[in-house]
């Protein structure tokens, strides 16, 4: 697909703009510009009001001030390294410009004694004579019309100056063409938006704060581009993969019914819900692309497991992948009882795995042997073979990339792939991460899990927690205790892992056991293997049992500084409790004083154990990027839209982008070239090859 000609002088090199060599446009490079076209959506975020007054006098000082003056007397610094100061009058008082290591020939040319100035800049007080610092701005009368009233303060880095960003933002703005519209007319004229190239006019040219908000009809016009043309790529993705060529995967119910008929109790609405959902995509032709996404304790395995099992009745083979080796061993572990009920082969493949060993499981695979394989990113190795692989399930999707997600695909003939999260996820977020996917939510508690009780205790009543923790243990209860460190830091006033065991080891002798992310894995495994068994009653331990970590007896989860972990952290914590038959308390630990934002944290998940209320609050509190840790979330970076902020446009630009691909799939339509257009400005190469391939 060729670039529309009416762009290309916005894809021309940064040095056809006015002022900028090389050596500024590699110090461009760090905003995110490397082409003309990049600075038009390199927006101001601050405006400085340079609108003229007669006089300083009666202003409220110190504030920025836009006067002509008289140049008066220079003044040389009394000593080397003094500045320089020039005496100047406007209509109504008079006051000193500033200049620090300033050359006197260059500045008399600059101020020359008795002519008149434009000056602009800051106005303190010092020592009660009124300055003005190194003025921003310095211009003959006949000049004055080259200062704006509203001057736009642009981001920078090292090596640029203001000046240089406000020349090259205004040079690409004059290349910007006027394009046809991409936007639904309806939408449009509800929203009140202006066109696209009024719209970067007003956005480089804000007047006041308000036209920096988010919600300014200009910046919110730009910003819904953005969505749109992410869920554009989204939605070519979708319907590149139906198109697809997946596999029927139906099976005839007979392993499933094994299942059930071995549970004590009967599946949630939601869990029969989501199964229907991902067996009615299994027996389609196209390939299964879902986001399953479950609540700490939904029931997301039984889900996992029964989805497994449709492709063992249709012949085939399953996949089940974990992040990391404590987790996979886990899945294997809660999968191996209702496998054997079924009575199909479940292995699990690890890094672990050497020698003879692996070599057989390999074999086994290969031949057919093994129905279901659970494992660690182990089974993305070149030498791991399946006989039919149907379906390949992804366990907490945002440690593995898109790519991996490919490669996994790759694995089998027209693979189906089913994505599970634990972490509930923002409807805004789910659709800028998960927008080309399905989705199935798991929104309902599996009948018998009980409800946890939180309670908040300030740290200074840590022995009264102790002294119940001691009596419970004694009862038979089994417990975590967690902390938010390995080692004791010195920056840090809290206790850590380790002190913390060895205090209530002397407490309480063997029946306590430590488990932390430092440790050796093979460490790890038998001290969580001791804890599982009962052998230790009490677990101290770091975040590593964050995901995951499944012990029915477990009735009671002390977390230690509560007030520093993130709501979603929190809430995962606790959700390792309430999972037996047992009434649970989770006790959160709090350093007083509270900040109001750990009070308000604190109180919500004291207040509601409801996962996808709590990640609203998360995302209303933290912001997109620290709510999934912006490294690894996966999340596209926007330019202009806010996710936090603008969270409603991303579900209207979903809408938008699939309803456009419908009509009009290949984008040829008025509005899909308009489209193109939009798909070339912001970058979105993977959506221009899937339709040059379409």
């Amino acid at each position: 697909m060729t670039r529309p000609e009416v762009l290309f002088p916005l894809f021309a090199g940064l040095e056809t703009l006015p002022g900028i060599g090389a050596k500024s446009a590699r110090a461009l490079g760090p905003l995110g510009v490397d082409r003309p076209k990049d600075l038009l959506f390199l927006l101001p975020h601050a405006v400085i009001d340079r609108s003229r007054r007669a006089t300083i006098a009666g202003l409220a000082l110190p504030a920025v001030a836009t006067v002509e003056v008289e140049v008066g007397a220079h003044r040389a610094p009394a000593r080397r390294s003094g500045p320089t100061r020039v005496n100047v009058r406007d209509a109504g008082a008079e006051f000193q410009l500033v200049y620090f290591h300033a050359r006197g020939d260059l500045l008399q040319r600059l101020l020359p004694p008795g002519a008149r100035r434009l000056v602009s800049g800051k106005v303190e007080l010092f020592d009660g004579v009124a300055q003005m610092v190194h003025p921003d701005h310095v211009l003959r009368p006949d000049e004055a019309a080259d200062l704006p009233a509203h001057e736009a303060v642009y981001p920078l880095s090292q090596g640029l100056t203001q000046r240089m960003v406000t020349r090259a933002a205004a040079a690409a703005l004059a290349r910007a063409p006027d394009l046809p519209e991409w936007i639904d007319p309806a939408l449009k004229a509800r929203e009140g938006w202006p066109d696209w190239l009024a719209a970067l006019q007003a956005a480089h040219a804000p007047a006041d704060a308000a036209d920096l908000a988010p919600t300014a009809p200009a910046r919110a016009r730009l910003a819904y581009d953005e969505l749109f043309a992410h869920q554009l790529t989204l939605a070519l993705a979708r319907r590149d993969r139906r198109r697809a060529r997946g596999r029927e995967t139906a099976g005839d119910g007979h392993l499933r019914a094994r299942v059930l008929a071995s549970l004590p109790y009967a599946p949630t609405g939601a869990q029969t819900r989501a199964l229907a959902e991902i067996a009615a995509d299994l027996a389609r032709p196209q390939r299964m692309n879902r986001l399953l996404q479950g609540d700490v304790g939904a029931g997301k395995t039984l889900v996992a497991l029964m989805a497994l099992l449709i492709a063992v009745e249709a012949g085939g083979q399953g996949v089940m992948m974990a992040p990391t080796e404590v987790l996979a061993r886990q899945h294997h572990e809660g999968l191996e009882p209702l496998a054997a009920a079924a009575g199909v082969r479940l292995a699990l493949l690890t890094g672990r795995d050497k020698g003879a060993e692996r070599a057989a499981k390999l074999a086994d695979l290969a031949a057919g042997r093994i129905d279901i394989l659970v494992g660690t990113h182990a089974v993305f190795q070149r030498d791991v073979v399946f006989a039919d692989l149907r379906l390949a399930i992804v366990d907490e999707q945002h440690r593995f990339g898109v790519a991996q997600r490919m490669e996994l695909g790759a694995k089998g003939q027209a693979v189906d792939v089913l994505v599970m999260t634990a972490t509930p996820i923002p409807r805004s977020l789910a659709l800028a991460s998960y927008g080309d996917m399905e989705v199935s939510v798991l929104d309902e508690k599996p009948a018998g899990r009980q409800p946890v009780k939180t309670v908040l205790v300030s740290a200074e009543r840590r022995a009264e927690v102790i002294a119940h923790l001691a009596q419970a243990l004694d009862q038979g209860a089994q417990a975590y205790w967690v902390c938010p460190l390995v080692e004791d830091s010195e920056t840090l006033d809290l206790t850590s892992a380790e002190t913390r065991h060895a205090e209530l080891r002397a407490l309480f002798g063997d029946r306590v056991g430590l488990v932390h992310g430092q440790m050796a894995a093979a460490d790890k495994d038998a001290a969580m293997a001791r804890f599982v068994a009962g052998q230790t009653r009490l677990l101290v331990a770091t975040t590593v049992i964050e995901v995951g970590v499944n012990v029915p007896a477990a009735t009671i989860m002390v977390i230690e500084g509560a007030e520093i972990f993130g709501l979603a952290q929190l809430h995962q914590l606790r959700g390792r409790v309430g999972r037996g038959v047992g009434a649970s308390t989770c006790l959160m630990l709090y350093q007083p004083p509270l900040s109001d934002t750990a009070k308000r944290r604190l109180t919500l998940l004291r207040d509601t154990e409801d996962g996808f209320r709590i990640a609203e609050e998360d995302l209303a509190m933290r912001g997109a990027g620290d709510l999934i840790g912006t490294a690894q979330s996966g999340l596209p970076r926007f330019r202009v839209a806010d996710l936090d902020r603008q969270a409603g446009l991303m579900a209207v630009a979903q809408t938008d982008a699939r309803a456009l691909i419908e009509t009009d799939p290949s984008l040829t339509g008025p509005r899909g070239r308009a489209a193109r257009a939009l798909l070339w400005l912001l970058d979105q190469d993977r959506a221009i090859r899937l339709l040059s391939v379409g």
